[in-house]
């Protein structure tokens, strides 16, 4: 079993910041890509940022020049820093990851299970 566990999800006023963390912990035997999804209330769920296990990057439009993603494989972690937020922002933001749990098998995505973020004065 694969589990994914965010952290650092709150309320923060407008042009703050806040960084989220997500560590995978289970019989994992490599990552692929790993990053950061949102949901905002009546919204499909949307890619904010994804990170490669070669470290290449991808954000949303939206995020770009304000979030910043990052990942330690030592820790099976990746990072969300987030700057200069607006309102809009707000949204449960769900951790991703594509985990092989051994050289034979392919890797599958897991999500984890979301952290709210509110941008509000």
């Amino acid at each position: 079993q694969v589990q994914l566990v965010e952290s650092g999800g709150g309320l923060v006023q407008p042009g703050g910041s806040l960084k989220l963390s997500c560590a995978a912990s289970g019989s994992i035997a490599s990552i692929n890509a790993m990053g950061w999804y949102r949901q905002a209330p009546g919204k499909q769920r949307e890619l904010v940022a994804l990170i490669t296990s070669g470290g290449s990057t991808n954000y949303a439009d939206s995020v770009k020049g304000r979030f910043t993603t990052s990942r330690d494989d030592a820790k099976n972690t990746v990072y969300l820093q987030m700057s200069s937020l607006k309102p809009e922002d707000t949204a449960v933001y769900y951790c991703y990851a594509e985990v092989r749990r051994s050289y034979r098998t392919p890797y599958y995505p897991y999500w984890g299970q979301g952290t709210q973020v509110t941008v509000s004065s």
